[in-house]
């Protein structure tokens, strides 16, 4: 049986460590991608006694211009072909776009949205060329409405969730999948990081190995779209949201991502 090897974007922590671990469990090989050195080894070094696979670990911040040409140089040249494509790796932050640093607001458009596209590119064309392989592009429940206090981020994840999309489709004569996972606020560092853990809209978060098990799967099976972890509150919310008028559904989200203090 061949293994299949897969490279997670964003796997130090969080959904992307769930992907990782989800994968090794079916002893299959590793390249796992993140900023922190330390973080990656100590996954590697789990997932390798574990189930005695092999983990190949590239230390890269993707927010960077080159980033993600470098990661695919860098497989290319270890003679490691990937199978499974999973573009994780994002962040957001909470605040007033014009209130906001625009150099951070930058960097997560290049991560977001310039590194999914390019190392998308990259490595589709492996996939078409030999007619197999899968990618699972990380997005969110973001995706399908604007976000006021988080107008960027949301933007971004609408831009991963249409171009997964239509790429899809564009496969569709072929053997190769993109599937968009979409999931709702889920319990990772994300919160943490954004400044959303003190808000409304994290009040109840799905836990990050059952969004990432809803992706898996979904993944493997070539679905074009996974909605992850609503509750059934926001699952009626978010049914709503086309019949609803925009500047309604626009007040309530607003509301949702204010900061609550303790």
């Amino acid at each position: 049986m061949n293994t299949k090897t897969a490279l997670i974007t964003g796997a130090s922590t969080g959904i992307g460590k769930e992907f990782a671990k989800i994968h090794a469990s079916k002893g299959e090989n590793l390249v796992i991608v993140a900023r922190n050195e330390e973080k990656l080894f100590q996954l590697k070094n789990e997932l390798e006694h574990q189930y005695k696979i092999e983990v190949i670990v590239i230390t890269k911040d993707l927010s960077q211009p080159n980033a993600s040409k470098e990661i695919y140089e860098n497989v290319k040249n270890l003679g490691i072909e990937i199978d499974y494509l999973i573009n994780n790796a994002g962040f957001g932050g909470l605040g007033k776009f014009h209130e906001r640093a625009l150099e951070d607001d930058l960097a997560m458009i290049n991560l977001n949205i310039v590194a999914l596209t390019i190392l998308t590119r990259l490595f589709l064309t492996d996939f078409v060329n030999k007619n197999s392989g899968k990618i699972l592009n990380v997005s969110s429940t973001a995706s399908l409405m604007p976000g006021p206090l988080q107008a960027v981020y949301f933007a971004t994840k609408a831009y991963v969730t249409s171009f997964s999309n239509a790429i899809a489709e564009e496969l569709h004569d072929t053997n190769v999948t993109v599937t968009a996972l979409l999931p709702g606020a889920t319990e990772t560092e994300f919160g943490r990081i954004s400044g959303m853990e003190k808000t409304a809209m994290f009040k109840k978060t799905a836990s990050a190995y059952s969004v990432a098990l809803d992706g898996y799967n979904g993944m493997m099976a070539g679905k074009i779209d996974v909605i992850s972890g609503l509750t059934l509150s926001q699952k009626i919310m978010m049914a709503g949201i086309p019949f609803s008028p925009k500047k309604m559904i626009l007040k309530q989200i607003r509301k949702m991502q204010e900061v609550k203090n303790a």
